[in-house]
């Protein structure tokens, strides 16, 4: 297995109540050691939310912090996960990230996706209803962007371009690799039907992963190509933990942060869009089964769960504290604890004693 991280960083606003040196970079700041660190330590890639108007600080301006990560690091893949189209002009967004692409030495990955907060689309004044047409319109305006080295002009529903060849180009040809999110078994064939990679969610239960595997293989070997278990990247969150008490209190907080998101994707008659990782049923035993978060047995004991159902890349979330040093050191401990469990050459895991005992029982 492979593994990368997912998540964002905070920037936040003041209020009056802090003191004077209070710097609103500190979040943004930690997120680059954290990144960079995460490099040295094995790690494959690093992927970054895109979201608006939340109140508390998320990442907003994905490719301009990736940009200065970049410049931090080198060999770290660096990924949108993901960059919301249909918010976005398509011509300045492909000249942007075609410009990351280069100055990082062919290392973008660019993750894509229509969106699905309420909030965020009442705020840009774009229609939820249009989200599809617009993310085909834009996707399809960006990859032409990256692929002709002749003038077009553009005559689309929601965006019109006349005569303009796009630079830079990009270093990885003929484009960055294409990430999208899924959750459904046919939007799943769908991103593999379009040649694209999937991202798949953080809360889907690793019996849901392992069903959206197997039609995203099935879909990508119908149309003649080879299945790398690469082209798909499993979101789960993680902490390591050095008590029971501990692992529940990390277990409430990410809860009521789940809560939290959602307040943001809830339209005004009450439906609740939770985007393409829409885990149903309840939230606490879905919040349980689906984050890695105990000592590095239980972590590891979810990671071979995952790895049985087809899963060979995980991008980890979280750390506990969502960065500081509580977060650098659960990072640290899964990279030197747990990983090295799960490399080609490791050797076969046995349960820990108290999990196979469960198991039995």
């Amino acid at each position: 297995m492979q593994f990368g991280l997912f998540g964002s960083a905070t920037a936040r606003r003041p209020t009056g109540a802090e003191p004077a040196e209070f710097d609103s970079s500190e979040g943004f700041r930690d997120f680059i050691d954290y990144n960079v660190e995460a490099e040295g330590l094995g790690f494959r890639s690093t992927f970054v939310v895109e979201h608006h108007f939340t109140g508390y600080g998320q990442v907003s301006a994905t490719i301009n912090l990736l940009t200065w990560l970049g410049a931090r690091t080198t060999t770290l893949r660096l990924g949108t996960a993901v960059i919301v189209l249909p918010w976005h002009n398509p011509v300045l967004l492909a000249e942007q990230a075609a410009t990351l692409d280069l100055l990082s030495g062919g290392r973008l990955d660019f993750g894509v996706g229509k969106g699905y907060r309420y909030n965020e689309f009442v705020g840009f004044r774009v229609p939820m209803d249009e989200a599809d047409a617009r993310f085909d319109e834009c996707l399809g305006v960006i990859v032409k962007s990256w692929t002709s080295n002749e003038k077009f002009s553009h005559r689309g529903k929601y965006w019109q371009f006349d005569e303009v060849v796009v630079e830079p180009p990009t270093a990885q040809q003929p484009h960055p690799p294409i990430w999208m999110g899924a959750g459904g078994e046919s939007s799943v064939r769908q991103v593999a039907e379009r040649g694209h990679n999937l991202l798949l969610g953080q809360y889907a239960s690793p019996a849901d992963v392992g069903r959206s595997i197997a039609a995203y293989k099935s879909a990508v070997e119908a149309s003649g190509r080879r299945f790398d278990p690469l082209q798909i990247g499993v979101t789960r969150a993680f902490f390591v933990a050095d008590s029971a008490a501990e692992k529940e209190a990390a277990l409430e907080r990410r809860l009521a942060n789940r809560v939290r998101q959602l307040k943001l994707a809830t339209r005004p008659d009450g439906t609740v869009h939770g985007g393409p990782d829409r885990a149903t049923g309840n939230p606490d035993v879905v919040n349980r089964n689906s984050a890695m978060y105990g000592n590095p047995d239980e972590i590891a004991e979810k990671l071979d769960e995952l790895h049985r159902a087809g899963v060979g890349y995980v991008l980890i979330n979280g750390g506990g504290s969502g960065g500081g040093q509580r977060g650098r050191a659960s990072m640290r401990r899964f990279a030197t604890e747990v990983m090295p469990h799960f490399g080609d050459d490791a050797p076969a895991r046995k349960p820990a004693r108290g999990n196979a005992q469960q198991a039995a029982e």
